[in-house]
């Protein structure tokens, strides 16, 4: 018995939490201060460029113990400033995710919603400084804005938020495959590297198994990979394919996903969601394909290399364009 013991263990530990959480807000807010005066002065002319130099050399002469406050790492605090000063949303997220974190977010997202974006997202997926440096290398806003419309009319009509717990195009550079491969290196690869699978497919997907045993009358059937996924409280059944999406897949899919209905899901879980996991596909093809489709599925593309930010942004606009053209 631990006489209560652990309470008070729990406690200690939810204090360092908090604490830590206050001293980084307090760091982002001195980082702030000081982007928001350098930007001050500079603005009513009253320093010039080179003042910012004659500043940092002057905290290191008269305080030695203070350190990251060279010049360069000044003029991150003025464009820190510059970057979120007009937008009072973001300026109160800022203060919720680490200084390295901030840096990466407003040094490599241009627009006000993918900064948005990528706070919210550093925010509530806990990431460390080296999964989001990823998820912006893998253009995760913009494959998630274009993505968001490729999926069965079932799907939607199961949950209006469904299109944030998956994507279109999964980026998978981390499995380093060479152009030709088949299931099995693909499926070995994710096994080994679930980690990084997980944090590609969002962390509210728990695995369950791989070559996950079903079985229908006297035959056994094996789903590729099985997964449960927290948020949708729902079994989410993958299927790989290293060739072109072909309509015939889905039967396949629609199949395991009614056994693992009837067989395995429980009475308070929703019912089972079916992602084909293709290395090409013809969008035209899968819209005609999951038109009539009765089961909660989508067919996402996967590549084995980290996307071209430039063509993805240019796809992006051109959605944007048809959208404001839909409007009219």
């Amino acid at each position: 018995m631990d006489k209560g013991f652990s309470e008070i263990t729990s406690l200690i530990k939810q204090t360092r939490i908090n604490t830590l959480k206050i001293v980084n807000s307090e760091l982002i807010n001195l980082y702030w201060n000081i982007g928001q005066h350098i930007y001050l002065k500079i603005e009513q002319s009253n320093w010039g460029q080179s003042i910012v130099k004659e500043l940092a050399k002057h905290i290191q002469e008269t305080e030695p113990d203070l350190r990251g406050f060279s010049d360069k790492n000044l003029w991150r605090m003025k464009q820190f400033y510059e970057a979120y000063k007009d937008f009072p949303k973001l300026s109160t997220l800022v203060r919720e995710i680490s200084w390295s974190h901030n840096l990466a977010v407003f040094s490599r997202c241009k627009s006000v919603e993918e900064r948005e974006f990528y706070l919210k997202l550093s925010k509530e997926e806990k990431y460390s400084f080296r999964e989001l440096d990823r998820q912006i290398s893998a253009s995760l806003f913009e494959r998630t804005l274009i993505g968001n419309s490729k999926i069965s009319t079932v799907l939607r009509e199961i949950d209006s938020d469904i299109t944030n717990s998956f994507k279109d195009n999964y980026i998978f550079e981390f499995l380093n495959l060479p152009e030709l491969h088949n299931e099995k290196d693909l499926q070995k690869g994710l096994i080994k590297q679930m980690k990084n699978f997980i944090l590609e497919l969002g962390k509210d997907f728990l695995f369950i198994e791989e070559e996950y045993r079903i079985q229908v009358g006297s035959s056994d059937f094996y789903i590729d990979l099985l997964f449960y996924h927290r948020g949708l409280q729902c079994l989410v059944a993958f299927e790989l394919k290293t060739d072109k999406f072909k309509p015939e897949h889905l039967g396949q899919l629609n199949f395991y996903l009614e056994a693992l209905d009837r067989d395995v899901k429980k009475q308070n879980e929703n019912p089972s969601i079916g992602v084909l996991l293709c290395k090409d596909k013809d969008n035209e093809v899968v819209e005609y394909a999951l038109s009539r489709s009765l089961s909660p599925t989508l067919v996402s593309e996967y590549k084995t290399q980290l996307p071209d930010k430039k063509i993805l942004q240019q796809k992006l606009h051109e959605l944007f364009d048809r959208e404001s053209e839909d409007e009219l």
